[in-house]
């Protein structure tokens, strides 16, 4: 398997980060999950020019941030699909009504391409599953080796969450999304190759007088969260990204130690397109 972490950024705009997004990949699956900000972007300059190529779209919350380019999503892979290909979506419950809304919204432009395409004679179109527990069925998947299991987080006030756990050809790779430590994240993790996991600077950020800001400190992991969880699940490595505040260039490296304090894994806090190995 191979994990690209696409966008490592956080809700506020980023030079240098897009929003948050990872790529993996199993053989000829593609997963993506979670679509932030420049999601295409990065996809194509981590050699996937259309999300046509995509396997299923996985959402682990319907957060602003970590859909904000859903429909840029279900748009491309409509006008570069030669033939009808609704995108698989698999999300908490709600998605069914979030991917419905997204594409009602999209009614105007609809209409613009089909008048114009004559040879575009579909509509685009979604297929959803909504999970909170226990495997999750993906069209092709089971034949390829891969398996998917989701299970519940906890970023309440925001709920449902959902984490994923992607195995294939005995590795396991799990991507928890934005939560605090919690019981379904410690199952999902249980023996796991990679830990992904969105992490805050709380000592940062309750210096910065700003109450809006630091409410995030509530319903996010801290770096030591996430590396005692790790530590706690004996993972190998702890991939941390959507770091809050976004680190300076260059100073990752004061993350990954403070996750050391906690974990004697590999511990990585890539820049988007970072990727690991499975």
């Amino acid at each position: 398997m191979k994990v690209t972490l696409l966008g490592t950024g956080s809700p506020l705009p980023d030079p240098h980060r897009a929003g948050p997004a990872t790529l993996v990949q199993a053989g000829a699956t593609n997963l993506l999950v979670d679509c932030g900000r420049g999601v295409l972007m990065r996809l194509a300059a981590a050699g996937l020019p259309t999300p046509a190529l995509l396997t299923a779209q996985l959402l682990t919350h319907l957060h602003s941030d970590h859909v904000t380019d859903f429909n840029d999503v279900v748009t491309t892979r409509w006008v570069t699909s030669p033939v009808d290909s609704p995108l698989p979506v698999v999300g908490p419950p709600g998605t069914t009504a979030f991917a419905a809304r997204t594409l009602e919204m999209l009614r105007d432009d609809i209409g613009y391409r089909m008048t114009h395409h004559d040879d575009l004679g579909w509509e685009p179109g979604v297929t959803v599953g909504e999970v909170l527990e226990g495997p999750v069925d993906l069209p092709g998947a089971a034949d390829a080796g891969v398996t998917v299991t989701a299970a519940p987080t906890d970023h309440r006030p925001v709920s449902p969450t959902v984490g994923y756990r992607i195995e294939h050809e005995g590795r396991a790779v799990v991507l928890a999304g934005d939560t605090v430590p919690c019981e379904g994240l410690d199952r999902l993790l249980a023996g796991a190759d990679v830990y992904v996991q969105t992490v805050i600077r709380d000592d940062v950020i309750r210096r910065i007088p700003l109450q809006r800001l630091q409410d995030v400190c509530d319903y996010h992991s801290t770096v030591a969260d996430a590396a005692r969880t790790a530590a706690r699940a004996g993972v190998r490595t702890l991939v941390l990204t959507h770091m809050v505040p976004a680190p300076a260039p260059g100073t990752e490296g004061e993350w990954i130690e403070l996750a050391r304090e906690h974990f004697d894994g590999e511990v990585l806090a890539p820049d988007d397109l970072g990727t690991v190995e499975l």
